[in-house]
């Protein structure tokens, strides 16, 4: 078998949905909208929190973080599949491909600690409602969103360095419908342990280690909660931190699902859904989530939309 350097490779081809013509249609047609509605969700709640300065808080400064993340991601990895589909050119260069898989893996990487991070925040918020503008003041929160993206913009680089390592075996179909670092593995013609024990020790610190401080964090808050005598002081504890959890469970549950799954399961149809559900539906949900029980989100919202009529479609978000 023929074995070749990734750098030696010009093209890759994606072969996509294209053994389900029909389903692809309709993956397109999906994928369009929740990328369409990705995009304005997040970049209404990204102007909201720079605009209102009701907004200039820790929580929200982390949240927009967390759109911006989102914004990217989902463009890195929806917008390639989607216009290949219209040109009908399912095909990528090498630096495109290398550039999609790093940037994918870094705005992934970097969302895993931020929500962990975000957690953290919202513990401090209700542990400590008196001194929570002064421990969790702009310096810390700048560190702690700047130690969030370098953790992941330098995991993501090794994790694709070491990829692309590896030999082909003159085979330049990816069976996917983007440059998905699993995907990838599978093309190479040698032994590919090392690469996958580097990105199991990644994993197991994007993944495990900052869910176990969410939960830590989250059962902290459950303590404070439910020792505040007030009802309505337990109610507005929890609605501050229902999103976020909502947020956590759905970004976690599909992260886990691809890159901690049991080596037995190991159905490429199976990846490509959860990589739609990781990639499209869950940063879609995100702004949605955060304005649906948001009132703060929802009066700054409609600020803007007086301000900036021409945005209105967004009421169909933030009503």
């Amino acid at each position: 078998m023929v074995q070749a350097n990734w750098t030696s490779v010009t093209v890759f081809f994606f072969l996509g949905f294209s053994h389900y013509p029909k389903a692809e249609v309709i993956v397109f047609m999906l994928c369009l909208v929740m990328y369409l509605i990705n995009l304005l969700g997040n970049t209404i709640l990204i102007s909201i929190t720079i605009l209102d300065s009701h907004l200039h808080t820790p929580m929200y400064f982390f949240l927009s973080n967390l759109s911006f993340l989102d914004i990217w991601y989902t463009s890195s990895a929806l917008t390639p599949m989607l216009a290949n589909f219209v040109l009908g050119n399912n095909t990528i260069s090498f630096s495109g491909c290398a550039f999609q898989m790093y940037l994918s893996l870094a705005m992934g990487s970097t969302e895993c600690v931020l929500l962990s991070m975000m957690a953290y925040d919202r513990y401090i918020a209700i542990r400590n409602p008196l001194r929570y503008p002064i421990i969790m003041n702009r310096r810390i929160c700048v560190q702690i969103a700047g130690s969030s993206w370098l953790t992941g913009c330098l995991t993501s680089l090794v994790e694709t360095v070491s990829v692309l390592q590896l030999s082909l075996c003159g085979n330049t179909i990816i069976n996917h419908f983007t440059c998905e670092i699993l995907a990838l593995l599978k093309m190479a013609c040698v032994d590919t342990s090392a690469v996958q024990l580097i990105m199991l020790v990644i994993s197991v610190l994007l993944l495990p280690l900052p869910m176990l401080l969410i939960c830590v964090s989250y059962a902290l808050i459950l303590s404070n909660i439910l020792s505040i005598s007030s009802g309505d002081g337990q109610s507005k504890a929890f609605s501050t931190c229902a999103a976020h959890l909502t947020v956590v469970v759905l970004f976690y549950g599909t992260a886990l699902s691809m890159y901690l799954k049991p080596s037995a399961v190991n159905s490429q149809e199976i990846d490509k859904f959860m990589a739609l559900v990781y990639a499209g539906l869950t940063p879609t949900l995100n702004p949605i989530i955060y304005s649906l029980r948001n009132k703060e989100v929802k009066m700054a919202a409609k600020k803007l939309l007086i301000r900036n009529p021409f945005i209105t479609i967004s009421t169909f978000i933030f009503k």
